[in-house]
């Protein structure tokens, strides 16, 4: 018999968990031992590498305090694919930061230029050409 493999659903899975948990501000070792795992084992699960079992992902929703159906593709086609792209956002370095930062200013004009700053920052990230040593 094949040992079982990991599948698009785990990895879609581990994908949500690391941004939910990120968004609440837990580590790994704190969400590993709020529900009885290890650290690594948390690593494996945000990874896709290892499945989680149906009670432990339901602890872990209850610890996030979000339904069990947000770790899965609701809906189908454009919707499901705009879904899954903001959870692989969070998962940049800083991006929950920056999302918490941002939800905290309270001035609409103040958040718009913020923005501004942001996607300016982001068009000079883009047109930056990597430079090219002479041999």
């Amino acid at each position: 018999m094949m040992p079982k493999q990991t599948t698009d659903v785990d990895r879609l899975v581990g994908l949500r968990i690391t941004a939910l948990r990120k968004a609440r501000g837990l580590s790994q070792t704190a969400l590993g031992t709020a529900v009885g795992v290890t650290f690594q084992q948390v690593q494996k699960y945000e990874k896709g590498q290892n499945r989680v079992g149906a009670g432990r992902l339901r602890e872990i929703a209850r610890l996030l305090e979000v339904p069990v159906s947000a770790f899965f593709e609701e809906g189908d086609g454009a919707a499901a694919q705009e879904q899954t792209e903001v959870f692989g956002f969070l998962r940049a370095h800083g991006a929950v930061d920056l999302l918490r930062a941002f939800a905290t200013i309270e001035d609409d004009q103040l958040r718009r230029e913020v923005l501004a700053i942001v996607r300016s920052a982001a068009r000079l990230g883009r047109k930056k050409e990597p430079e090219v040593l002479d041999a």
